[in-house]
């Protein structure tokens, strides 16, 4: 296994391509270990210590590309821009973002095809990347419920009253009209997407409470015929094997004074632990409708706005299509970046389909309109 305290000997005449390289490594290592730093003093408990190796890790990458460059590491190379924005959301945040953000730095470490770079610390930056991801997790859990319904719920009002006004202003109709049709688009998918939101999560959360176990073992083991032990019946249907019902059911009875095997042991909330996660993912029923409707409102607002300003034909169009396109690209980005995926593609995806569906209504609006004409 490679020492990674192992440091290389400075180089006498490094050429000009390896300092320009060397000194952009020691300006990513300085950035990502203060921002790991920063997230270590916003967080708390064994994350906050966690965080703090990951920075220990990225001051050791430091002196091995200050002893590289020797003289050359002076003055102290400047992080990139993207970088510096980075320490700052770290900062003034230190949200999910920034972790999904590290952990896409993380990904796109040259290390491992980088000879100058030493394997442990290639397999250091592979680490950092599960480490950060595996801390993200949390976070993107506690956003996965109402985020979801807020970030889909801009979609679908940017795409479908997109969609709408192009397909009615292709009709050929007046610009008053084709405003009407947009605010009339956004309240009725606004009620919808609320509504229908409201009525999926509050069935999977009764779904979900008629699953869960109740505690009637509790109440009425005493009563219970220890021969029959229909007690243990209720165990093997939730899925525990033969032995382990029979002891949990004794346990129930009070029939065991030691704990032979903790294994089978009855341990107070775990057993409700899966429908409490679940329970979180989903977000609450009152939640998801309320981000529903702001979100696709929002997202509906966007076409409609230049009609509002005054504009008219296809100016407004023209208008209307680029601020949906900008906005198809920062929701798209977001659900890319907390995804770890890449922004920019996840962004153009949602362009395309977004531009893809507003074309394909503007087509059979004027086909419409030809039709009656």
């Amino acid at each position: 296994m490679t020492d990674g305290s192992h440091i290389r000997q400075p180089v006498a005449n490094p050429s000009k391509a390896q300092i320009r390289r060397w000194r952009r490594y020691l300006a990513e290592e300085i950035s990502e270990a203060r921002i790991y730093a920063t997230l270590a003093e916003r967080a708390e408990g064994k994350e906050a210590e966690i965080l703090r190796e990951v920075a220990q890790a990225e001051f050791r990458h430091q002196d091995h590309w200050r002893t590289l460059l020797g003289v050359h590491a002076s003055p102290e190379p400047r992080p990139a821009v993207s970088a510096r924005f980075l320490e700052l959301l770290a900062r003034k945040f230190g949200s999910v973002f920034v972790l999904a953000l590290a952990q896409r730095a993380e990904g796109r470490s040259p290390y491992a095809n980088d000879s100058d770079a030493t394997e442990a610390m290639a397999a250091d930056e592979a680490i950092h990347e599960e480490i950060i991801r595996a801390l993200s997790i949390q976070g993107r859990e506690k956003l996965s419920g109402n985020f979801r319904a807020a970030v889909f719920g801009a979609n679908d009002g940017l795409v479908s009253n997109a969609a709408l006004i192009m397909g009615v202003g292709a009709s050929g109709v007046d610009s008053s009209l084709i405003l009407l049709s947009g605010i009339a688009g956004l309240l009725a998918g606004a009620f919808s997407m609320a509504a229908g939101e409201f009525v999926s999560v509050r069935s999977q959360r009764e779904l979900l409470d008629a699953s869960r176990p109740t505690q009637v073992t509790l109440d009425v083991a005493r009563h219970l015929d220890i021969e029959q032990n229909e007690l243990k019946l209720i165990y093997k249907a939730r899925g525990m094997s033969e032995e382990a019902a029979e002891h949990r059911a004794m346990e129930r009875l009070g029939h065991f004074t030691c704990d032979c095997d903790p294994s089978f042991s009855f341990r107070p909330g775990t057993e409700n632990k899966h429908e409490i996660n679940s329970h979180s993912v989903l977000g609450s029923d009152v939640g998801t409708a309320a981000s529903s409707f702001s979100f696709f409102a929002t997202g509906a607002f966007i076409p409609i706005l230049p009609y509002l300003l005054g504009f008219s034909g296809m100016l407004a169009a023209v208008v209307s299509m680029v601020l949906v396109g900008i906005a198809l690209l920062i929701t798209g980005g977001i659900v890319g970046l907390l995804a770890g995926a890449s922004p920019l593609k996840r962004g153009g995806r949602q362009l395309a389909i977004g531009y893809g569906a507003a074309l394909m209504t503007f087509f059979l609006g004027f086909i419409f309109n030809t039709a009656i004409l």
